[in-house]
């Protein structure tokens, strides 16, 4: 039976109408085995800010809970758990992230900040041809390789520095201890699989449709997951080959760098066109609806910067290398820059809060 009183008094933040809307899910506990925000929030009794946040991380907006609930709306309790989750994620992103005012400049106005940023760097880049190298092979005989290296060594180290004090500052805020072996395998392995966009039954959640369930969503997540990790791959090996066995770029179609980058690429660019896509179809009240610029601005960058680098490694040795490296050069290194404030972050948020739900399993 669910106490009225829930309902007479007007939440006053996010987390407390959150907490409400969590109580009432606790006492029903239909949507037991849809996800691993349930079973998370079924092992309590009360609720904390603390654990309302790590609930938020856990949940990845598959939606399926919303469409099954019998208390949403035009019920009085009013449901809208994953509204409200994507809701309190968002504002423990912006509260963690470091420097926080850029998080909130993205999340609110996203497509037109990468915008203008990969055209101006895109722009500086063009210029700075005007100091590339007498000889060099590839794109360097376009932009000198040490150059590259100037601009892009901090452009990465410094964004994945700001990535971790957010994650620290999430890690402290939710109670994380000592991480297991046996924990980082069970997060992983629930990461890799994208169980939590499965649904309960393994057939898909409902995320474009309220009758259809459907695996697009996850299967576009997998495809971007792996797609990324592939393209990270061909850089490292990229920079392993350079720097430890003197084997500086161009690379032919068979060497390790492209028989990795070009298939992720394409993972990519697919993965992040079904993402816009589905974003297009899917209700804009059972998210962020604040955090929506944000979302379409990181997809169409992340699938800006594959499809530009498939299209420069196609273009090599002709003129087209002048204007296309620049674009591809300005993509990344807006990418990098903003990582930290864009979804990006979702990715090692979510890991954490898999981590914490793995030993809290435990």
């Amino acid at each position: 039976m669910f106490d009225q009183s829930q309902m007479d008094s007007k939440p006053s933040t996010r987390i407390d109408e959150a907490r409400r809307q969590i109580e009432i899910c606790n006492a029903c506990r239909y949507c037991e085995g849809y996800c691993s925000v349930f079973p998370a929030i079924m092992r309590q009794r009360s609720f904390a800010e603390a654990d309302i946040t790590q609930f938020a991380n856990l949940c990845h907006n598959c939606r399926g809970c919303y469409y099954a609930c019998q208390y949403t709306e035009p019920h009085e309790f009013d449901l809208n758990l994953p509204g409200i989750l994507a809701e309190v994620r968002t504002e423990s992103w912006e509260r963690f992230a470091w420097p926080g005012p850029l998080a909130r400049l993205f999340q609110r106005s996203g497509t037109a900040l990468a915008l203008a940023l990969v055209l101006g760097f895109a722009a500086l880049f063009w210029a700075a041809q005007a100091l590339r190298p007498e000889s060099g092979e590839g794109f360097y005989a376009v932009m000198s390789h040490g150059l590259m290296v100037a601009i892009f060594m901090p452009a990465f180290l410094l964004p994945l520095a700001a990535l971790f004090a957010s994650l620290r500052g999430y890690w402290r805020h939710v109670g994380g201890g000592q991480i297991r072996l046996s924990h980082i395998r069970h997060a992983l392995g629930r990461a890799a699989r994208m169980k939590d966009l499965s649904g309960g039954q393994g057939q898909g959640c409902n995320f474009e449709d309220e009758d259809r369930f459907s695996n697009a969503r996850r299967m576009a997540h997998q495809a971007v997951m792996w797609g990324f990790l592939m393209c990270f791959g061909a850089t490292a090996s990229g920079t392993i080959m350079h720097y430890v066995f003197n084997w500086p770029a161009p690379y032919g179609v068979f060497s390790l760098p492209k028989l990795l980058g070009v298939p992720g690429g394409i993972l990519l660019v697919l993965g992040c066109a079904e993402l816009a896509r589905l974003k297009l179809k899917a209700d804009p009240d059972l998210g962020a609806k604040q955090m929506r610029s944000g979302e379409m601005g990181f997809v169409l960058l992340l699938g800006f910067v594959s499809l530009s680098g498939l299209l420069l490694y196609a273009a090599a040795g002709t003129g087209a290398v002048a204007v296309l490296l620049p674009l591809h050069l300005g993509a990344v290194l807006t990418f990098f820059l903003l990582m930290p404030y864009t979804k990006m972050a979702h990715g090692f948020f979510r890991l954490a809060a898999l981590l914490r739900d793995a030993a809290d399993r435990k």
